[in-house]
C-alpha cells in the first residue's frame, strides 16, 4: 500500500501557526493539533520493521493517541463499529437528526460536555416518550454525536439509528411497524424542544451557563431572551426509513462523514513492507521496539 502524497499532520504542520494568528484555541484544541502535527513523526521516535532472512529495515514512527487523532482513533472506530453493529437488530431502521439551533453553539463552545449530554438526553427522551404513548413499544436506539459539518462549520446535531419496532411496554412481545411511518415531526420536534429548554434551565439554576458569546457574564436579561428566542422557533428534526441497511448506515455516518481519514487502515497511513519478491512478505516481518525517546504532550 503506497503513502499517500499528503498526510494530515502535514496539513495540520503547514496551516497551524496561520490559524493560532487567527482564532482563539481552547486548550483542549491546541493539545490536539500539536498531537496531530507530530504523529507519527520522528519526535516521538520509532521502530523497526525487520526481515529476518534479508535484514532490510523499514521504519515507522510511534503515534500521539490523542483521542482526537483520526489516525489513532481509526482502530477503535473500526472496534465500536463492529460492536454496535453485532447489537443492531434485523430488522428495518429508520434514521432521524436532532439539530440544535445556532443559539446554542456559542454554549456548546463554551459547556461542550453539558450541552451535549442534554442533546443525547433529549432526543433520547422525545424518541422513547411519543414511541410510548403513540405506539405502545420500547424503541432501540443508537446515537452518534456530529459537531461539524463536512464544510468544518460548528453545527452540533445527533444521528439516530432507530428501530422500526421494539418491545411491548408490558414486555411480553415484540411489536413490529411499518417501515415507512414511525412518529410525527411536529409533536417530535415540539418534545424535543422542551426537553432541551428544561435541561437548558436547569443548567442555569446550575450555575453553569455563566458566559456569553463574546465570553461576558451572562445576565438574568441575557438568559431571558435566549429562552424567548428558542422557544418562538421551529426545531429541525426529521425522520426517514435507513437506505441501504441499519449497518451501512451506522458505518456511513461514523467513518465517511466524520472521519475518512485512513479509514480503510487501522493503522492510518503506515504502510506494510514495500518490497517485491517472495521474501518480505508480512508473514516474515517481526517488529522490534526501538523507541528513541518518549516525550510528553504538554
Amino acid at each position: 500500500m503506497d503513502r499517500p502524497r499528503f498526510d494530515i499532520a502535514d496539513i495540520v504542520r503547514l496551516n497551524l501557526p496561520g490559524l493560532k494568528a487567527s482564532q482563539r484555541l481552547t486548550s483542549v484544541q491546541a493539545r490536539a493539533l500539536k498531537a496531530i502535527s507530530i504523529c507519527r513523526t520522528a519526535v516521538l521516535g520509532g521502530h523497526a520493521n525487520v526481515c529476518p532472512d534479508c535484514g532490510l529495515e523499514d521504519l515507522s514512527y510511534n503515534s500521539c493517541r490523542n483521542r482526537n487523532c483520526p489516525k489513532c482513533q481509526s482502530l477503535a472506530q473500526e472496534r465500536w463499529l463492529a460492536t454496535r453493529s453485532r447489537a443492531l437488530l434485523s430488522i428495518p431502521h429508520f434514521h432521524g437528526v436532532f439539530t440544535l439551533p445556532e443559539e446554542f453553539r456559542p454554549l456548546a463552545r463554551q459547556h461542550p460536555r453539558e450541552i451535549y449530554n442534554a442533546l443525547f438526553q433529549s432526543a433520547t427522551a422525545a424518541l422513547l416518550e411519543l414511541a410510548q404513548s403513540r405506539l405502545g413499544i420500547s424503541l432501540g436506539l443508537t446515537l452518534v454525536l456530529h459537531t461539524w459539518t463536512r464544510e468544518l462549520l460548528f453545527h452540533p446535531h445527533v444521528h439516530v439509528l432507530i428501530s422500526a419496532g421494539g418491545l411491548t411496554l408490558d414486555g411480553t412481545g415484540f411489536k413490529q411497524v411499518a417501515e415507512t411511518f414511525l412518529l410525527p415531526l411536529e409533536p417530535l420536534a415540539e418534545l424535543f424542544k422542551k426537553k432541551m429548554m428544561d435541561a437548558l434551565r436547569e443548567m442555569r439554576s446550575d450555575g453553569l451557563l455563566l458566559l456569553t458569546d463574546g465570553l461576558r457574564p451572562m445576565t438574568d436579561a441575557n438568559f431571558a431572551f435566549l429562552v424567548a428566542t428558542l422557544a418562538n422557533q421551529d426545531w429541525n428534526v426529521y425522520l426517514k426509513p435507513a437506505f441501504r441497511s441499519p449497518k451501512f448506515v451506522l458505518e456511513y455516518y461514523v467513518v465517511q462523514h466524520i472521519t475518512p481519514t485512513s479509514r480503510n487502515s487501522p493503522f492510518g497511513s503506515t504502510a506494510g513492507p514495500r518490497v517485491a519478491g517472495d521474501c518480505c512478505s508480512d508473514a516474515c516481518w517481526s517488529k522490534l521496539w526501538q523507541r528513541h525517546r518518549s516525550p510528553r504532550l504538554m
